[in-house]
């Protein structure tokens, strides 16, 4: 269903919270519509998958991550088309909103830098004890997946009960994202909003703490699934 109106930031939370959320046709097209998917993709964060090559790049530290660092950035990485990704659902009305949703606090980016440059990421929305992931970026090899691995260590830490991705993908598939009938998942994210998570803004370390080293966010995501 098209959005027939302006919509506000106020308006898209509580999309968010009935279930919804908005998506346009591409890039050029000024209008968007609401999704609500028979099945949605969810990461459940107690059977989150990270391969033993995964872990040693993070803990390497090849990145330096950042939350809401650059969102505005972000938002314009996950935007632009690549050979991968020649069409993006994400239009100037969408930059707009989420940009919006930044500035109150209900809107973040897990970044990965290398040499004061942005390389990789993440944004998403936050309510209650959900996190809803939109998009994720590489421009280097493994900066999304690194980010991944710090937004659900944050996410443990900051006492959240729900990572819902949309729809899962072949990439996502291997860190354990499933699939739920939208009943089920309505159930799930009606739980997740009885809790009041903290989603540490403006710091380094998707702990929370400024400084956390690679083996120290594996540590926060104890227990986890080691996949080969």
């Amino acid at each position: 269903m098209r959005s027939l109106f302006r919509l506000t930031p106020e308006v898209l939370l509580k999309a968010y919270q009935a279930g919804i959320f908005p998506m346009a046709e591409s890039a050029d097209d000024p209008e968007l519509f609401w999704v609500d998917p028979e099945r949605r993709g969810i990461l459940p964060l107690d059977g989150f998958h990270v391969s033993r090559r995964l872990r040693r790049v993070v803990r390497q530290d090849h990145f330096e991550v950042r939350v809401d660092s650059d969102f505005a950035g972000t938002l314009a990485a996950c935007a632009e088309a690549t050979e991968k990704r020649p069409n993006t659902w994400i239009n100037g009305e969408i930059v707009r909103l989420y940009g919006a949703l930044h500035a109150r606090g209900a809107a973040h980016s897990v970044e990965c830098w290398q040499e004061s440059a942005l390389v990789g990421g993440l944004y998403g929305v936050s309510c209650g004890g959900a996190f809803f992931g939109e998009s994720m970026f590489s421009r280097v090899a493994d900066a999304s997946k690194v980010a991944l691995v710090h937004l659900v260590a944050l996410m443990r830490t900051g006492g959240y009960h729900l990572l819902d991705l949309q729809f899962v993908t072949p990439h996502l598939a291997q860190f354990g994202a499933v699939e739920v009938p939208r009943a089920q998942y309505r159930r799930l994210l009606a739980d997740a909003l009885g809790y009041r998570a903290v989603f540490p803004c403006g710091v380094g370390g998707a702990a929370g703490v400024e400084g956390t080293t690679g083996a120290g966010v594996l540590g926060a995501l104890q227990p986890s699934k080691v996949t080969s």
